[in-house]
């Protein structure tokens, strides 16, 4: 089994945001740390899932078991739900749930922020990415 550990981070709310990405699996490790530009830590936790979720994809992992896993209960319960209350979200979601049926299978876990410190560092560092970048 593979496993996507996903976050997303802003330097302010909105403020300059950025998309950390750790998958394991297959006996491999990979780190992504992506610069979002400036947006809400909402916003930068489902673009991480969209990032994570097209990274995959690309790397032709359609047809292998693979866990999302999340410290964002907004992203898990939307993904789960199929449905936000918050309409600006909405966009992002459907964007998510798309990629989502490209794959075979599709499994999201919430787990605790303690479980996913090396998304988080990497979330943050591609916020001071996006600050250089400025």
């Amino acid at each position: 089994m593979i496993e996507v550990y996903i976050d997303g981070a802003s330097a302010g709310n909105p403020g300059p945001s950025g998309a950390g990405i750790f998958i394991k699996g297959n006996g491999t490790l990979e780190k992504y740390s992506i610069p979002l530009g400036s947006m809400s830590n909402h916003e930068a936790e489902f673009l991480a899932l969209i990032e994570a979720l097209d990274i995959c994809y690309k790397k032709g992992l359609v047809h292998s078991i693979i866990s999302f896993r999340t410290d964002s209960e907004l992203v898990n319960m939307a993904m789960d739900r199929e449905f936000t209350k918050n309409k600006s979200y909405a966009p992002l979601l459907e964007k998510a749930l798309k990629l989502t049926k490209k794959f075979d299978l599709f499994f999201m876990k919430w787990i605790p922020s303690a479980e996913n410190k090396v998304a988080d560092e990497l979330a943050r560092l591609a916020i001071q990415k996006n600050i250089r970048e400025d």
